[in-house]
């Protein structure tokens, strides 16, 4: 599903990354761990197509994106990935089923059908009875579960999460963890997860570690 061969990235004269090779399989939840500045956000960036590295190939779901131009890479990632981040990003002005639809506008799906597939992952998250309603009047656990509502709009193959539940109390952030295995199980989603989190970190498929800008175990 996704596989990183000798990725390197440097910003000026700091190296962040050195020489990674990784492979995640279809269906995995994998998460990343490690000090502050191992590297963990660059290589998820990287994984997502928001940042290329210096050297190496990326390759995921078959399809080696360091050979897409702008446009293609743009497209690819809308369809294949999707983004989850410590802090939701919902568009204020928006409801929650407006945000959800967002991403499939941007792939051409028109309003009806966006509509529709909005509303069924918001009911499967639970929320369907908060469809209308706009972020300031949602709390933090639903603000989130509508960020993750809107990375699968697209049903991507690889759902990439940053620091997830970085922000969220211990009930609801446990509620989250517990939705990421539920989506695998369901729709057999690969997660990526990069936490800080050592209780998501035990009871995902697998946890790399690194360490200054290297996998030092897995």
């Amino acid at each position: 599903m996704i596989r990183l061969e000798g990725i390197t990235k440097s910003f000026g004269s700091l190296q962040v990354l050195r020489g990674i090779d990784l492979e995640i399989k279809k269906g995995e939840v994998v998460s990343i761990v490690g000090p502050s500045g191992a590297g963990k956000t660059t290589l998820l960036q990287i994984m997502g197509t928001l940042d290329m590295p210096d050297s190496g190939s990326v390759t995921i779901d078959g399809t080696l994106v360091n050979c897409l131009k702008e446009k293609e890479l743009s497209a690819f990632r809308n369809k294949h990935i999707g983004f989850v981040f410590q802090f939701h990003q919902l568009l204020p002005e928006f409801t929650a089923l407006e945000n959800v639809m967002i991403p499939a506008f941007i792939a051409g799906m028109g309003q009806q059908e966006a509509r529709a597939a909005a509303a069924e992952i918001l009911d499967f998250m639970g929320l369907a009875e908060r469809a209308s309603h706009k972020p300031n009047e949602l709390s933090g656990g639903e603000k989130q579960r509508v960020a993750v509502a809107r990375a699968l709009i697209n049903h991507p193959a690889v759902v990439l999460a940053d620091e997830p539940s970085g922000s969220l109390d211990t009930h609801n952030k446990e509620e989250l963890h517990q939705l990421f295995f539920d989506l695998r199980n369901r729709l057999g989603q690969t997660f990526v997860i990069v936490t800080h989190d050592e209780g998501l970190a035990q009871i995902t498929d697998r946890t790399i570690h690194l360490k200054d800008g290297e996998v030092c175990k897995e």
